[in-house]
């Protein structure tokens, strides 16, 4: 999914979710959280994780998040995921978020980073995936 461009983005089939960055999202200097970005994309690979595991899965690491451009107040926040490795209980999320201005339609890369996650039973402790 990594493709890097800035205008195009990844494929439209891993969106996850879409959000406006909001005046409440900043902080004290008007900017926009980058907690609040990371936890957009936490959502986004849990949507994932949860349609794998069939079931409850839990954020045990990220990887590589690194803050390319900052979001503005009004931007459209388009946050993918896509699936790229699992293990017997532990699966790797691929996301990549990209901000596109309410005044144009170039979509530009704000942050990408590699979600783990682990499906859990009821009792919070690691349960094997189920097979595809």
């Amino acid at each position: 999914m990594r493709s890097k461009s800035p205008s195009k983005g990844p494929n439209e089939a891993h969106i996850a979710i879409r959000t406006i960055a909001m005046p409440a999202d900043t902080n004290p200097n008007g900017d926009i959280f980058g907690g609040w970005l990371m936890s957009q994309m936490d959502l986004a690979a849990g949507n994932v994780a949860a349609r794998r595991a069939v079931g409850r899965a839990a954020t045990i690491a990220v990887e590589g998040m690194t803050f390319h451009t900052p979001v503005h107040v009004g931007d459209e926040v388009s946050v993918y995921a896509e699936l790229i490795s699992v293990g017997r209980t532990s699966m790797k999320i691929s996301v990549e978020a990209y901000r596109r201005s309410r005044h144009n339609d170039e979509r530009i890369m704000v942050t990408e980073a590699d979600f783990t996650f682990v499906a859990i039973d009821e009792d919070g402790k690691p349960r094997p995936l189920p097979l595809p």
